[in-house]
């Protein structure tokens, strides 16, 4: 079975999506993003990270983001190694749909 994504409701934005510390390196790092439905806050999501390396043969690593203030949510995961990781945000909207958005985050520096 192939592996598919689900797109987000067109009327669903991810927006000011960013990774601390930058530059990114192996070991603990935050990501944080808006979620808005039609230019409002979106809140209420579940959301787990999944972060993964652009290669073959890595374990991903996971987290959950939580809202920290109307539609802005954090998370942490943790990078097992340099090199460059792809974030995956599963996001299960308030009325139950899911979806997934994706971050791409090269260049991640060893310790």
């Amino acid at each position: 079975m192939g592996c598919t994504r689900s797109a987000l409701p067109r009327s669903i934005v991810v927006s000011d999506k960013q990774i601390t510390p930058k530059p990114p390196h192996a070991g603990p790092i935050t990501v944080n993003f808006k979620l808005a439905d039609a230019s409002k806050p979106l809140t209420g999501a579940h959301i787990t990270l999944e972060a993964d390396m652009t290669h073959a043969g890595m374990a991903p690593v996971f987290g959950d983001a939580h809202e920290v203030s109307p539609g802005q949510y954090q998370g942490k995961v943790t990078l097992s190694m340099g090199g460059d990781w792809v974030v995956l945000m599963h996001i299960t909207l308030p009325d139950g749909k899911k979806a997934e958005e994706q971050m791409d985050v090269p260049g991640v520096q060893s310790k």
